[in-house]
């Protein structure tokens, strides 16, 4: 199977994170922390280390999103009726973003609290 060119590679991947924003609520909600903490950035004048931090906790959160939404949606595909092997898959999937946001949570918290106290 011959690789599609490059730009088709890309066009599929933004139409991937088009469709998140589009279907994904979870998504939709970190998407808006994620530009909240872009306002924050501007607006508190961060430095560039703490905006990078911040900017790899948003990261990590949308992409950690991104991975559980794909590895649900394969359960769903493989076993569309209840199966608690499936379910158990799902739940790990979810709690890596659980995982990272509450990381991401104490990063914005070590962050911010210098501009705000």
């Amino acid at each position: 199977m011959q690789k599609p060119p490059l730009h088709k590679s890309f066009l599929n991947a933004f139409r991937g994170v088009f469709a998140m924003i589009k279907t994904e609520r979870n998504f939709q909600i970190e998407l808006l922390a994620f530009f909240i903490n872009l306002f924050l950035i501007f607006y508190l004048k961060l430095t560039s280390t703490d905006a990078a931090l911040i900017f790899l906790a948003s990261a990590a959160v949308l992409s950690a999103e991104i991975f559980n939404t794909a590895i649900e949606k394969i359960c769903d595909i493989i076993q569309p009726d209840f199966d608690k092997r499936i379910g158990f898959i799902k739940d790990i999937a979810a709690g890596a973003v659980v995982l990272i946001a509450g990381v991401s949570v104490i990063i914005g918290i070590l962050v911010y609290w210098k501009y705000f106290f």
